[in-house]
């Protein structure tokens, strides 16, 4: 595997970073380098300004509205994003439904939806997980019970990420509870401003209202909204989850969070002298670089890859992306020390507040922290995603 990016690769990477450098707003560029909450209009603002430039979808065909990028050309925008700190591109959409309805949906579905997801019009939510059912996914109770032209939903989703600004669900829903679990499962596109339909908030440990419950009360949705064949969304729900393990690992990302900790250890002062410089702290820090290293060259290898859709190795980079993530926060959070107060005024209210603790830039850490517990649970476990390696990789 060559290492080196070659001059095109480089120029692309040029454009890119001048692109941002003349585009994104100082205002959303300050909230995610200091780890400070999001709108949903920063994100939004954020879409709409890449999708002016025709880059809000860089995995997408041509045909379909995308830039029509190399997986090396994906990665080097996801990396420079990260670097210069945009506000991310919300997946759901863009990331997890869309390419499900570009592989199983119908002509209609593909005209109607994907345009709107490109420009930010609808905001989608995925309703997978339900009380009881998150690890064993399969084992979901939500019902759809078909009536002519119209299926009847009921039941519960849980943990639904920032469903409290959606205009679209994508659901799975069970349509034959008489065969094997796995079997009788569909996947259905849902009016979130539907009758019957109720949002109720989860106020996560840094007080912050990111996930929701959704009810679901005999809600009607037309069987047009159920993407391929009935009883077959099981085969799409896996489709769609491989798409999201591969983004969680998110390079980029972890290689600007690795920048500021340094940046962060070498303000910080242990006896005198730059925590980075300390035998033990310094040696953590090596050893999770050399991780993410490690991690980036296999993300390249899996990207470059001449397949339809993340297979099995997808569990990989979701295990390893997370492990690598978790430790960042807290080595940030040892680097600060009883700076990093968990609920600080700068954090809770914003940049005009005064920190409690004195130090504003500590302030988000703890949030930060508490916050990313909760990416080794999503998108399957990682305990889920092992078995899926021993199994189907190691073939144990």
């Amino acid at each position: 595997m060559d290492l080196d990016y070659s001059p095109a690769e480089q120029a692309f990477r040029a454009e890119v970073r001048a692109f941002l450098d003349t585009h994104l707003p100082s205002d959303l560029q300050h909230k995610v380098r200091a780890h400070l909450r999001l709108t949903k209009d920063d994100y939004v603002r954020w879409h709409r300004t890449l999708a002016a430039k025709g880059w809000v979808a860089p995995a997408w065909p041509v045909e379909h509205g995308g830039p029509g990028w190399t997986p090396v050309q994906r990665h080097i925008f996801e990396e420079e994003c990260a670097r210069a700190g945009t506000p991310p591109i919300m997946p759901f959409g863009v990331n997890m439904v869309a390419p499900v309805i570009m592989a199983f949906g119908s002509a209609e579905q593909k005209a109607y939806y994907l345009p709107r997801i490109l420009s930010c019009e609808d905001w989608w939510c995925q309703g997978y997980s339900e009380p009881g059912s998150g690890s064993d996914l399969a084992s979901l109770k939500t019902s759809a019970r078909r009536e002519g032209e119209h299926y009847i939903v009921n039941g519960q989703k849980t943990w639904t990420t920032l469903g409290q600004h959606a205009d679209m669900i994508f659901c799975l829903v069970r349509t034959d509870p008489t065969v094997r679990k796995q079997e009788g499962i569909s996947f259905l596109l849902i009016d979130m401003h539907a009758p019957g339909i109720t949002v109720r908030p989860i106020i996560m440990l840094d007080e912050d209202h990111e996930v929701n419950e959704v009810f679901f009360d005999n809600v009607k949705v037309p069987v047009a909204n159920l993407i391929g064949k009935e009883n077959k969304g099981w085969t799409y729900a896996k489709y769609l989850l491989g798409h999201e393990r591969t983004g969680i690992a998110a390079v980029g990302r972890s290689k600007r969070e690795l920048a500021a900790l340094k940046d962060l250890a070498s303000k910080r002062r242990k006896k005198g002298k730059p925590l980075l410089e300390d035998p033990l702290f310094g040696a953590k820090v090596a050893a999770l670089e050399i991780e993410l290293m490690a991690l980036e060259m296999t993300v390249l290898r899996v990207l470059t890859q001449e397949h339809s859709a993340p297979g099995p190795e997808a569990s990989v980079l979701k295990v390893r992306g997370t492990d690598i993530q978790q430790m960042l926060t807290e080595l940030a959070l040892e680097a600060a020390g009883p700076m990093a107060l968990p609920f600080d005024v700068a954090f809770l209210e914003g940049e005009q507040a005064h920190a409690a603790s004195g130090d504003d830039d500590a302030a988000p850490l703890a949030p930060h922290y508490f916050n990313f517990r909760k990416t080794s649970i999503y998108g399957g476990s990682n305990e889920i995603q092992r078995n899926i390696i021993s199994q189907m990789i190691l073939g144990l």
